[in-house]
């Protein structure tokens, strides 16, 4: 598995823990040592394979958006739609725009353009309704405000 995959793979396992720890109240440290042990490269059911991830990406991310969460959420409420805060969002599209607009803010080494493809199609993993063009625009927002040099000129 190349290592493009096993990041993809980090991206959505880290969105799932940030789901779990919202639900659940349940720690960084208990959730991340949970997904190492039972799911990440697991086969966690005869329908369900979790592939095997990036653990050091995956661990950044969780780990990331908890220690930015405050910043982050002002982030994204900036970029919602006025009327439309962060808490008006359901918990899993919260956990891939938090995840995504960490890896916006903090991991200069991720090309933006890699980071938004790569949270849509998270997106498109849970929802086949408007969420994953809703993620693909609040993603670019936060990634033209901070990172715009990085982006071609806008299309519209």
């Amino acid at each position: 598995m190349s290592r493009a995959q096993r990041r993809s793979a980090a991206r959505m396992s880290a969105v799932q823990a940030l789901y779990e720890m919202d639900i659940t109240q349940k720690g960084m440290i208990d959730v991340c040592a949970e997904f190492e042990a039972h799911w990440i490269g697991q086969q966690v059911d005869d329908d369900l394979e979790m592939r095997e991830a990036e653990l050091s990406f995956f661990k950044d991310i969780v780990g990331g958006v908890i220690a930015h969460q405050s910043e982050i959420d002002k982030t994204i409420d900036n970029a919602l739609a006025k009327g439309w805060p962060l808490v008006r969002i359901e918990v899993v599209l919260r956990s891939i725009m938090r995840a995504g607009v960490y890896e916006i803010s903090q991991r200069k080494d991720v090309p933006p353009k890699v980071s938004i493809s790569e949270y849509v199609d998270v997106t498109h993993a849970f929802y086949v309704g408007d969420e994953p063009g809703m993620v693909n625009a609040v993603l670019d927002h936060v990634a033209r405000d901070l990172r715009g040099d990085e982006l071609g000129p806008k299309r519209g």
